[in-house]
């Protein structure tokens, strides 16, 4: 699968989970629909936009159980959950729980919004080594009388978890809890179906395990709640919603009060939305569940012949990860794990994160259809050499993927 991807060959690229990478054809798409809009700009964009929108959003609700009028496309997770914490109208009091697992930046944000409403953010310790039958009873008792939401990942940034997100949303709707599912790292790293999930919010980007372009991302909205959602910039889709969606510009507005709201946010790039179809295509051309599915086991694997060679205790059972794996490392003196991930990067050209969580430190792993056995192999050699750190027990190879 290599040749099909733009990447390096240069690099040993183990962080497909950070900003994903597109293949050679989906970009071509990419720059097809750029140049496209620039044929005429006005026609484009004014006439043709809302349509073209529409039928790319249909296209990736077919593949995530969802209906496409529930859907709407935001640029990146990131937007969509500042989109929902934004919206949402919390009262003093009121409380917003996640975990301590959650991606940094959409921790900042319910910090902000609560504080700004009076509200509270608080975070449950979801030890390591990771149990995934302990996380729905930890969750239930951990809601109090003034829970009003519960922030979920779907799949851990920093620890690479996959969480038993559909168990805990109906869960909470039992409770009358609001869910937020940051579906960041999902599409495509493993099965999705939203309707079964049934969160009452599920943002997810479609730039990384997807491979579409970056800046490709959806918000899904429960049709219950659409009414609650309000777009981050104000633009025409706030005075089309005012006089009943009928101003002429429901071309690039939108029919719904979803997609007024949201879809038209002033002059933008169209083309990585428009491009996910070609993704979408991408990866059931070349029979991607195989390709998870081996990536997911030489994640693995790789990850067991470090913890073989170290003798550091396994932080999650395998069953817990999709194609991402946490590595355990113990640093010598020599090495914080900023340094670790610089001497990865600039003495053995290895481009992986190095995440901390809990005081614990971890390599990251990704494992995409187009690595190779011998990237893995350098990685394992690479950890049992670390500057200062001890000889190592013993090494092996991997003959994985």
């Amino acid at each position: 699968m290599r040749e099909h991807f733009l990447l390096d060959p240069a690099v040993r690229f183990l962080n497909h989970g950070s900003f994903g990478a597109c293949p050679a054809e989906v970009f071509d798409e990419l720059q097809r629909w750029q140049r496209e809009l620039e044929r005429n700009p006005v026609a484009f964009l004014g006439r043709r936009s809302g349509e073209l929108l529409a039928q790319a959003r249909t296209v990736l609700a077919d593949t995530m159980g969802a209906h496409a009028d529930d859907l709407a496309w935001v640029p990146n997770a990131t937007t969509g959950v500042n989109t929902v914490a934004r919206s949402l109208r919390l009262q003093p009091g009121d409380e917003v729980l996640g975990t301590d697992h959650e991606y940094g930046a959409c921790v900042a944000t319910w910090q902000q919004v609560c504080a700004r409403a009076g509200a509270h953010y608080r975070e449950l310790a979801l030890p390591l080594p990771f149990e995934p039958a302990e996380v729905l009873p930890r969750v239930l008792a951990a809601i109090g009388p003034r829970t009003r939401v519960l922030f979920l990942s779907h799949i851990t940034s920093t620890t690479a978890l996959v969480l038993p997100v559909a168990e805990l949303c109906a869960a909470a709707r039992a409770r009358g809890i609001t869910t937020v599912i940051d579906g960041a790292h999902a599409p495509g790293q493993i099965d999705l179906d939203l309707a079964a999930i049934g969160a009452d919010f599920y943002t997810g980007n479609c730039h990384k395990w997807l491979c579409a372009p970056k800046g490709a991302a959806f918000l899904h909205v429960r049709p219950e709640h659409q009414a609650e959602i309000e777009a981050p910039v104000v633009s025409w889709g706030h005075v089309a919603d005012g006089l009943g969606g009928h101003t002429g510009l429901d071309a690039y507005t939108g029919r719904t009060r979803l997609e007024r709201r949201l879809q038209w946010q002033g002059t933008r790039d169209l083309a990585a939305f428009l491009s996910v179809p070609a993704a979408i295509a991408f990866q059931r051309r070349h029979g991607w569940a195989a390709w998870r599915q081996r990536c997911h086991e030489a994640a693995c694997a790789t990850r067991a012949r470090v913890l073989a060679a170290t003798g550091l205790p396994l932080p999650s059972p395998d069953a817990a990860h999709g194609q991402m794996v946490i590595i355990p490392v113990k640093l010598p003196a020599a090495l914080d794990a900023d340094g670790l991930r610089r001497w990865l990067q600039e003495t053995h050209r290895i481009e992986v994160p190095v995440t901390q969580h809990a005081g614990q430190v971890f390599v990251r792993l990704s494992v995409q259809a187009y690595n190779q056995p011998d990237e893995l192999d350098a990685l394992v050699s690479a950890l049992l050499q670390m500057p200062g750190a001890d000889a190592p027990a013993r090494q092996s190879r991997s003959g994985q993927p």
